[in-house]
């Protein structure tokens, strides 16, 4: 089973965060940041892995280091758990249209760590968290998985 554990400590977080990419969707996430969950929970039950993510963070402040330290160590644990890569496949692509938005993610599971991010009209909120940190999760997870990672949005107008 491809399953790890990881905590990370630092002066702006303390998270504890549980990965199983053979999982089924099972969640129990915490970050103090609610959008943030909700979309932790969308991605972790649409990918079908388990994930458990315990953060306490200085959200007092903002959100930024919450949102970019769980990038950090989510990358670690799905790089941690691919291992040797095999049985994986390397390349993926995926087009989804949600409502008024198209998104299309491509990935390479390259160990050549990048991030192209091209996202056009977002609001600069949603609720209370910034849409800007979005980058930044996924910046900090790519560099740490060790991924090329392609994200491209068009959110269009009625």
């Amino acid at each position: 089973m491809r399953q790890t554990f990881i905590n990370r400590e630092t002066t702006e977080t303390k998270i504890s965060l549980d990965f199983n990419m053979d999982g089924v969707g099972n969640t129990n996430i915490h970050t103090g940041v609610g959008f943030f969950d909700h979309m932790l929970l969308l991605m972790t039950k649409h990918g079908l892995f388990d994930l458990s993510v315990q953060c306490d963070g200085d959200i007092e402040v903002d959100a930024h280091h919450t949102v970019e330290d769980i990038g950090i160590v989510f990358g670690q644990a799905f790089q941690k758990c691919l291992g040797d890569k095999v049985g994986i496949n390397r390349y993926a692509s995926v087009t989804i249209p949600m409502d008024e938005a198209l998104a299309n993610v491509t990935l390479d599971i390259s160990g050549r760590p990048y991030l192209v991010y091209r996202v056009e009209g977002l609001k600069n909120q949603v609720g209370t968290f910034d849409t800007e940190l979005v980058e930044e999760f996924f910046q900090a997870f790519a560099s740490h998985a060790q991924i090329t990672f392609h994200i491209n949005l068009v959110h269009g107008s009625n």
